[in-house]
């Protein structure tokens, strides 16, 4: 227990955690591609997604890692800011840092804000029915497309996946090199990974409300 309270402990459980909600990311997006299939598609993958009785043991286990996620980061930082430091050593971490690790909280913090705009939305947003193949299920694809046709939302959101592609992309490769994959053998190909990965979810999510906003 103590190790897990100690600064590497936070960083090992923040590193699971960010690989964990990554994942879910990845997933996610994979899963809202069935807008490009239709109406019934995306409609029916919805609907098996949320009749399933598994999803509240589901969306408790998301919202603990996220929580665990954000508190631990914000300790974390609360405790280096705190930790007694050379100006010259400070100055040097400033310098070297890029500008994505420099912007991790700015960005938690955008992409926190439109993450309860999103649930708003969608998990509480109007409740439209519809049938398909004599099954009643929320018309979710209704819903998708009344927020799509507002281009200020269909703005906010590529601006939110920009900034949540800056933080998959560092934070993903900072993930892994907390695991072990760190050294000159490993970071050239663990910041590839990042930055692949970090492109596919941007690109799959970006796409969605451009392909909604101009075909509907």
């Amino acid at each position: 227990m103590s190790y897990l309270t100690s600064t590497i402990g936070k960083k090992l459980l923040i590193g699971l955690a960010g690989l964990g909600l990554s994942l879910f990311v990845l997933v996610h997006m994979a899963g809202n591609l069935f807008l490009f299939v239709g109406q019934e598609a995306f409609n029916r993958y919805a609907h098996a997604l949320t009749s399933n009785p598994l999803i509240y043991v589901a969306e408790v286990g998301l919202g603990s890692i996220f929580l665990v996620h954000v508190v631990l980061a914000l300790l974390l930082t609360l405790y280096n800011r705190a930790s007694k430091g050379s100006r010259y050593a400070r100055s040097a971490k400033r310098t070297s840092a890029s500008f994505s690790s420099k912007t991790l909280h700015y960005q938690g913090i955008v992409i926190f804000a439109f993450l309860c705009f999103h649930l708003r939305t969608l998990k509480f947003g109007p409740e439209y029915e519809i049938t398909h193949n004599g099954i009643l299920m929320r018309d979710i694809f209704q819903v998708v497309v009344d927020s799509f046709q507002n281009p200020l939302i269909v703005g906010a959101y590529v601006i939110t996946v920009l900034m949540l592609c800056l933080h998959l992309s560092h934070g993903l490769a900072s993930s892994l090199q907390t695991l072990g994959l760190n050294g000159e053998k490993y970071d050239g190909k663990v910041k590839l990974i990042g930055h692949a990965y970090a492109f596919l979810v941007t690109l799959g999510f970006i796409s969605q409300p451009i392909f909604v906003y101009f075909y509907y």
